[in-house]
């Protein structure tokens, strides 16, 4: 079972130097994958005057996202795994390819990224916002709940078929296309009623800046049990437990 491969680890992970690159390496891509899909948000609004929300709005972000995580997954794919993600880190975290204590390491320098953009974004833009994420008229809490565990599933899925299965041969490198090409796609179908974050930290940043936190629990909350889910579906069905491989971190 995938849990029993659970590893905590040590506390001296955190200070080791590889651990530190590689969260140097998620602080860098989650800043250069907000910076640009928050950004492309924040110009859409400004060359419409707010029409942000129209259907060209969200094929830009989808665009957007969809391109900025590619280049984000595949600048830090051979430093940290490229997971750019807080849930994408726990779903892994569940298979056993990450310790307790790297995941932790890992998730403050992607929210940390995340923040840091949004900041950066504020002040180069003259302070305009950088919007948290909302929910739609009409959407209710669990609502977005299930598009988010949904999403968020189909991603870390793509994850564990592209990255992470032993046998998935030269597939492998075609994984940040993959990956960033499910986050358009779930962009697509889930943007217009929750915004489509599948990344807490996606969300956190521009709660903080803005200092929005209403729903803001779904946006943690579905992720994480999307990723765990499909963690353990894959591990479980078909990953061949007698053949596995404890994967090093650099290749999730």
């Amino acid at each position: 079972m995938p849990l029993s491969r659970i590893s905590v680890g040590s506390p001296a992970e955190a200070s080791q130097p590889d651990a530190l690159k590689a969260a140097l390496a998620e602080f860098i891509s989650m800043l250069i994958f907000v910076f640009a899909g928050e950004g492309s948000g924040m110009a859409f609004a400004k060359l419409t005057d707010g029409g942000s929300t129209t259907p060209a709005g969200l094929i830009a972000a989808a665009i957007a996202h969809a391109f900025a995580l590619f280049v984000a997954v595949s600048v830090a794919a051979n430093i940290s795994g490229g997971h750019v993600n807080p849930a994408v880190t726990f779903g892994l975290f569940v298979g056993g390819h990450i310790s307790l204590f790297k995941t932790i390491v890992y998730w403050i320098a992607q929210l940390l990224g995340s923040v840091v953009a949004c900041l950066l974004l504020k002040f180069s833009t003259g302070g305009l916002e950088t919007s948290a994420f909302s929910l739609s008229s009409g959407v209710s809490s669990w609502d977005a709940l299930v598009f988010e565990i949904v999403m968020t599933f189909g991603l870390v899925y793509t994850v564990y078929a592209t990255a992470v299965d032993p046998k998935r041969g030269d597939i492998g490198t075609i994984a940040p296309i993959a990956i960033g090409f499910i986050v358009g796609a779930n962009i697509l179908a889930g943007g217009a009623f929750d915004g489509a974050s599948m990344n807490p930290a996606v969300s956190f940043g521009p709660a903080v800046v803005s200092w929005t936190w209403d729903s803001h629990w779904v946006y943690w909350l579905g992720p994480f049990v999307g990723a765990g889910i499909a963690a353990l579906v894959y591990e479980i069905v078909f990953i061949n437990q007698s053949t596995h491989e404890q994967l090093p971190t650099s290749e999730y």
